[in-house]
């Protein structure tokens, strides 16, 4: 798949500013600071699409980035940041659980997770919570440049153990320095769309 253009069209906070153009979606969610600005900059090949922040928690909303006019990537808010006070986790929540309850034109979900690091407690709770909904997911393991060769085999299986990965569920090891798993990610979205 080349990506020929990609613009950011809707921000959302509830059902009726979704796009209505009935597209394919990909959501992605993930911690605050595992890298889906990271990610989706590496994907669409754009260095500043989406605002890299260091201060973890700035996307409130759910933000739909249109793909070569074929489907919509959409970044969820972070999760488990802790600076991000509970009344507001809560509607970050409650947005993402409107989304997921009735969108048919959802596709796959990628669940972000830290390759150098046991998936946490917020990790399952999200993996656990889009298989309540039998969504399709892949896991995409973020910054494996940081991760030594030794430390691969190891980091990997820790994630395996730790998530349980329903048949269907995969797993792509991620890199947006070295684009390491960019190719597959592509393929995933490509044979998604193509289906439709």
């Amino acid at each position: 798949m080349i990506i020929k253009n990609a613009n950011l069209d809707v921000l959302a906070t509830r059902r009726s500013q979704y796009p209505d153009d009935n597209k394919p979606e990909f959501l992605l969610v993930g911690r605050s600071n595992v890298g889906k600005s990271s990610f989706i900059n590496t994907i669409l090949s754009r260095k500043n699409l989406a605002r890299i922040s260091s201060k973890p928690g700035k996307t409130q909303t759910l933000n739909f980035y249109n793909v070569n006019n074929d489907f919509y990537l959409i970044d969820a808010p972070g999760y488990g940041y802790a600076d991000v006070d509970k009344k507001t986790q809560a509607k970050f929540g409650m947005m993402i659980e409107e989304y997921l309850e009735k969108r048919e034109q959802l596709k796959r979900v990628f669940l972000l997770i830290d390759f150098r690091i046991k998936p946490t407690e917020d990790d399952l709770l999200m993996y656990n919570f889009l298989k309540y909904y039998n969504l399709p997911v892949t896991v995409i393991a973020t910054k494996a440049d940081k991760v030594g060769g030794s430390k691969k085999q190891k980091n990997l299986k820790i994630i395996m153990d730790t998530l349980d990965l329903v048949i269907g569920d995969d797993l792509v090891v991620f890199s947006s320095v070295t684009r390491l798993g960019v190719k597959e990610v592509l393929k995933k979205i490509e044979d998604l769309v193509d289906v439709i």
